[in-house]
């Protein structure tokens, strides 16, 4: 009994660690960033920083590595170190699970742009909204199946689910209004 425990206890440890760590990681970063600007630059180069120009020189720091991983030429240097960090087992979990929600909501391969209802229950005539993620579910053995993302209310977490295609219905509103409406239990409403 005690040592399951210890098992819960590391496992929500882990769990949590792995949501938190990417945005801590992501915060001390750009803290860090500031505190060197307000630090060594003006020391270094004699100069004097204002209150608010850290965080301008940051923001721009972060616009133009962004533009610049945007480009052509920098793609292999992108898949070069993504590669690289593939190779560190914890580093290469949390990197790319951080990377593919991020994609998810606004990279080139966006997956919530598709908001549905879904008939959970025919008796209760129970219905839930989600985001198809995939439509083609045959390399897992579904191909009648559809992989649908039920975010949770009030909470950056949710569920997924194969749901037989002909059990969902296309909404028609915008996927922000549509996770607007669900992550806040319903309280936000839906715009048309």
């Amino acid at each position: 009994m005690e040592n399951k425990l210890w098992k819960n206890v590391l496992r929500y440890f882990l769990q949590g660690l792995i949501v938190i760590a990417p945005f801590a990681i992501t915060l001390y970063i750009i803290v860090a960033l500031f505190q060197w600007l307000d630090n060594v630059v003006p020391r270094l180069f004699q100069v004097t920083l204002y209150p608010g120009v850290g965080i301008v020189i940051v923001i721009s720091f972060i616009l133009t590595l962004g533009y610049i991983a945007s480009n052509f030429l920098t793609k292999s240097l992108l898949t070069i170190f993504e590669s690289s960090i593939k190779r560190i087992p914890l580093v290469n979990l949390l990197y790319s699970s951080t990377k593919d929600v991020m994609d998810a909501f606004v990279g080139e391969k966006k997956k919530f742009d598709h908001p549905v209802l879904v008939k959970v229950d025919a008796q209760l005539n129970f219905y839930r909204i989600g985001f198809i993620t995939r439509e083609d579910l045959t390399d897992v053995g579904l191909p009648e199946n559809t992989a649908v993302y039920f975010p949770h209310s009030y909470n950056i977490s949710g569920n997924l689910f194969f749901v037989p295609t002909k059990d969902i219905q296309y909404l028609k509103i915008s996927s922000a209004e549509a996770m607007k409406f669900v992550v806040s239990g319903g309280v936000a409403g839906l715009h048309k």
